[in-house]
């Protein structure tokens, strides 16, 4: 399976519902790891928790736990 967003995008919405799964799943994990990287900017780039926390609509407790301890 591809990990072009675009054909995961198309995947996702396929009949099929065990392809549609692994492209949902596939981009769940593209998702997750986009996320990472714009928190990890955003932390050297100098913003605070609550400024990334609000961007991401979660608590501070919330953002900093789950990216705070890499």
């Amino acid at each position: 399976m591809t990990n072009d967003l675009a054909t995961l995008m198309r995947q996702a919405q396929d009949d099929d519902p065990l392809l549609a799964l692994h492209a949902t799943t596939a981009l769940r994990h593209e998702i997750e790891r986009l996320e990472a990287v714009q928190v990890r900017r955003a932390r050297v780039a100098g913003l605070a928790w609550s400024q990334i926390a609000d961007a991401i609509g979660v608590s501070k407790q919330a953002v900093h736990k789950k990216y705070g301890r890499r």
